[in-house]
């Protein structure tokens, strides 16, 4: 009984070594994926002659034996899952349940279930076939093989020369031990560069002869001969050194101060283009019931001498006091850190040399808002008594008014300004009751047109 019992254990054992082998091979294969049958092949290979012939229709090439079947038995495998939308190849998509990816089965004791080809890099595998079969022999014995994902190969490197649809061979595919690391290999790849075959470079070529041959002034044709020359007249006028017209109040103001309230007035404007101007300017001061303390006007002409700076020679005439007329020599322009300058020495008929200074400049606190510092100095070769002068620094004036410009060319502005006396100037200004030192207060207009 023994005997028979451990021969009976023996024939057991013997037997499932003989089917491990078989077993093993087909461990990896799903029950719902049996063996083509030969209708089934046959209706495969009218279903890629049909797909073979809708790509020649599009102009791809697509071989004659495209469609034939490979000599080895292989696996079909189910691709439905895949996702191959950065594909350009429209027909690679799982059209009718399956893609035809099939993997031959080589070795014994392989176990072929579903790949992982997270790692692969598809940018170099040709399309060289009419059916999208994709052959990828299994290695070595006993390798497995997860689920199948195509979410991180590059398909758009794929040539378009050859057909859109092929065999891929897999088998020079390199499985990347890291897919991570690879993941994060190709989120720093510039794709930029990357395009499809586009032929030979289109030529550079000379523009035709015909691109020259239109009317010298074709606005003309849609505005009109006359539209056209007003508008050409008025850009000369804007950019080309025209001749123009200015015109500023720079100060136009009502001053309260200790005893009489006073006035005063400067303006100035030009005629000209950019080089070559007449300035004319006038200024003036008095308080209001006596005559006018001080009045001038002056007759200058004006050369662009740098691009913020001219150069300005005339004559001068006083409108009170001893009449007097001064040949004048001066600068007026914009300094760095936008500093307006305006400087002059006068020489009068009388032989009286003196010279001013002025200097302000606009600070703005908004667009509109601007606050703005004014210095001015009165200097002289010699006294002139007559005219309360004396010789060296006459007289200092510093102000500071603050504008709001309702518009560019009209603002109006408050402020205080102090005037002072230096060395005889003062006992002059003493000698006819005036005060040497006197603060002013300020309200006025500042325009131009």
């Amino acid at each position: 009984m023994k005997i028979v019992i451990a021969s009976l254990l023996a024939s057991v054992a013997a037997s499932s070594v003989l089917a491990s082998p078989a077993a093993a091979q087909h461990a990896g294969h799903s029950p719902a994926e049996p063996q083509q049958s030969a209708e089934a092949q046959a209706d495969a290979k009218t279903k890629c002659e049909a797909e073979a012939e809708r790509h020649r229709a599009m102009g791809h090439p697509v071989t004659e034996r495209a469609c034939e079947r490979a000599a080895r038995p292989e696996a079909v495998m189910d691709h439905s899952t895949m996702d191959h939308s950065t594909m350009p190849h429209g027909s690679m998509t799982a059209q009718d349940g399956r893609s035809g990816m099939e993997t031959p089965m080589e070795q014994t004791g392989q176990e072929s279930g579903q790949a992982n080809h997270g790692a692969m890099n598809h940018g170099d595998m040709p399309m060289t076939q009419g059916q999208p079969v994709m052959t990828m022999p299994m290695g070595q014995s006993g390798q497995e093989a997860g689920q199948m994902d195509h979410s991180r190969m590059n398909h758009g490197a794929m040539p378009q020369d050859q057909t859109a649809q092929g065999e891929m061979d897999h088998g020079q595919m390199q499985d990347d031990p890291a897919p991570g690391q690879a993941m994060q290999n190709m989120q720093g790849m510039d794709h930029s560069a990357m395009q499809m075959d586009s032929g030979p470079e289109i030529p550079l070529l000379p523009p035709p002869p015909e691109a020259g041959s239109g009317p010298a002034r074709a606005a003309v044709s849609i505005w009109g001969e006359e539209a056209m020359n007003e508008a050409r007249s008025e850009l000369i006028r804007d950019t080309d050194g025209g001749m123009r017209f200015w015109l500023q109040g720079d100060r136009l103001e009502y001053r309260a101060r200790e005893g009489a309230d006073g006035y005063l007035w400067d303006i100035q404007g030009y005629y000209g283009g950019d080089i070559d101007k007449f300035w004319f300017k006038s200024e003036g001061e008095g308080s209001f019931g006596e005559p006018v303390e001080g009045a001038e006007v002056q007759a200058l002409w004006s050369r662009a001498i740098a691009p913020f700076f001219d150069f300005q020679a005339g004559v001068r005439q006083d409108l009170t006091g001893p009449e007097r007329t001064h040949a004048v020599i001066g600068i007026q322009g914009l300094m760095p850190y936008r500093f307006e300058v305006d400087a002059a020495a006068f020489v009068s008929t009388k032989g009286d040399v003196t010279a001013r200074i002025e200097g302000e400049l606009d600070q703005r606190i908004t667009q509109r808002l601007i606050l703005q510092p004014r210095a001015e100095l009165a200097l002289s070769a010699q006294d002139i008594p007559e005219l309360g002068i004396s010789a060296g620094l006459d007289r200092i004036e510093a102000g500071l008014r603050l504008r709001y410009e309702f518009a560019r060319e009209f603002a109006p502005y408050v402020g205080v300004s102090q005037e002072w006396r230096i060395g005889d100037s003062a006992d002059y200004a003493r000698a006819v009751g005036d005060d040497p030192s006197v603060t002013n207060y300020v309200v006025g207009l500042r325009f131009w047109f």
